[in-house]
């Protein structure tokens, strides 16, 4: 009886729940939008709200701060895999090999071009490592650097490297996501990457025709000109030493993961040591200018402005900023997620899941939802899997059907957040905000609708059979869940 009330005291009513979400967003628009302010602050008077809306609802502090703590435990991951970031850019511009990439690929891409061929090669790398992190802080930030010499906005760089980023992320049989959406549903993996095809290729199709079109007006008047390519070339020259040979650091780093079978923090590691051991011994830097790159990032003071730009950059300080507001993020995240309160969120959003397109629609909003709430990409795919694989079950949906839509909604859609782990990241990386780079992010944004399109047609939708679905029920489910599983809907 006990047990009762105490779960009746922390039942939270759906507008309740949504408040401390609502107040958090409105002071995010004042800080950020108004007061041009960090987001730092508008997620710390969320934080607060959310345990002040815990409390009333019977919650004691010591509760609190374990939800909060729990919240943050499952940002440690990505927080290592940020400073390690840090460092790999760090090393890897004095080591002269971002400079050597950013050279020949001047050399060699045509400025109307460049934006198709950034999202291709950002595609094949994150494809082969499994890893849209590691792509965009390796071949993203010397994309930056070529496409803003030959004049190509910021905003629409980092949307192109997006793009192709999160394309091999979402298909690769590497990626964590991709293995934690097939992994939480029951779906064989490779099923569900094939099953993802159906929702992917059409949305890479499109952003590579998008940006096709967008590259063109670089590449006649109004474009960066030859003189500039060429100084900009020759500034490289002069302040680093250019090889082809320093491409083999990146392409050691990929090997690593591909044939070696190598976790993403262990290849950071050697890519940093690498960059370390090309900043003494190529570049011919001292050993306290090294750990000074790793630390506080390179230093460079040039008469080419864009050159200080670019390379004054990376280092464990340079990511304080992206590791603080994820722990900040991952507080607020903690309290919903714990608490009950984005139970009571995603409960509302299911029951209004009527047939395959609600069903679909639902599972693609909770997942936005999620990313919004809990600023982790990985709680975007978690919670909604636990809250959508029943109901999909027991329409006769297959279960790839969920998987696929916990990516096209959860892992595409954590970039447009700006306070959540991705889209912090990607601030951090390529110092691009979500709200500049948003527009230009046409996979991560044409996925979901397509997604929606497929659900509404029933195209690319696979039923199960009665027979398929007792078998599913038999292999997954207890005895009592089969029991409400199986009662009519």
């Amino acid at each position: 009886m006990n047990n009762t009330n105490e779960n009746k005291k922390h039942e939270f009513n759906f507008f309740i729940a949504l408040l401390p979400l609502v107040l958090m967003i409105t002071a995010m628009g004042v800080a950020v939008v108004w007061l041009g302010q960090d987001p730092h602050i508008p997620l710390i008077f969320g934080t607060v709200c959310a345990a002040a809306v815990a409390l009333f609802h019977g919650y004691k502090w010591d509760d609190i701060e374990k939800m909060m703590f729990k919240g943050i435990r499952l940002a440690l991951p990505a927080i290592v895999i940020i400073m390690l970031v840090g460092l790999i850019i760090g090393s890897w511009i004095g080591g002269g090999i971002v400079a050597t990439m950013i050279y020949y690929g001047l050399a060699l891409i045509s400025p109307a071009l460049f934006l198709v061929t950034i999202v291709i090669l950002c595609a094949i790398v994150s494809l082969s490592i499994g890893s849209s992190w590691s792509t965009m802080a390796t071949v993203g930030v010397a994309g930056m650097g070529i496409g803003m010499s030959m004049g190509i906005p910021p905003a629409m760089i980092a949307g192109a490297v997006i793009s192709g980023s999160y394309f091999g992320d979402k298909m690769s049989p590497m990626s964590d996501t991709t293995n934690l959406a097939a992994g939480l549903t029951n779906t064989d993996l490779f099923v569900h990457i094939k099953h993802m095809f159906y929702t992917t290729i059409p949305g890479l199709t499109i952003a590579l025709i998008a940006f096709f079109f967008l590259g063109r007006q670089f590449g006649g008047e109004g474009a960066a000109s030859q003189t500039e390519i060429t100084d900009m070339m020759a500034a490289l020259e002069e302040n680093f030493v250019i090889s082809p040979w320093l491409l083999l650091v990146p392409v050691v780093m990929i090997l690593c993961i591909i044939l070696f079978k190598m976790p993403a923090i262990p290849a950071l590691v050697v890519g940093i040591v690498l960059g370390f051991l090309c900043h003494l011994f190529v570049q011919g830097g001292d050993l306290g200018a090294a750990v000074g790159a790793l630390q506080s990032g390179y230093v460079i003071e040039t008469n080419n402005q864009m050159i200080n730009d670019l390379f004054n950059n990376g280092g464990l300080q340079g990511m304080m900023f992206t590791v603080s507001m994820t722990i900040v993020a991952m507080t607020f995240a903690g309290i919903l997620e714990y608490s009950g309160m984005l139970k009571s969120i995603m409960e509302q959003i299911i029951k209004v899941a009527k047939g395959t397109f609600g069903i679909v629609t639902a599972t693609i909003v909770a997942a936005f939802t999620t990313n919004a709430t809990c600023s982790e990409q990985y709680i975007s795919i978690v919670v909604p899997s636990r809250m959508f694989l029943r109901t999909y079950i027991e329409k006769n949906l297959h279960s790839k059907n969920l998987s696929r839509s916990l990516e096209d909604g959860g892992t595409l859609t954590s970039v447009f957040i700006p306070w959540n782990t991705c889209g912090v990241y990607i601030y951090g990386v390529l110092g691009v905000a979500a709200w500049d780079y948003a527009p230009y992010a046409i996979l991560n944004f044409t996925v979901p609708v397509i997604a929606l399109i497929l659900a509404a047609t029933g195209i690319g939708i696979h039923k199960i059979t009665d027979e398929e679905k007792d078998a599913f029920i038999k292999k997954y489910y207890s005895e009592e869940e089969n029991k409400d599983l199986m009662s009519p809907v």
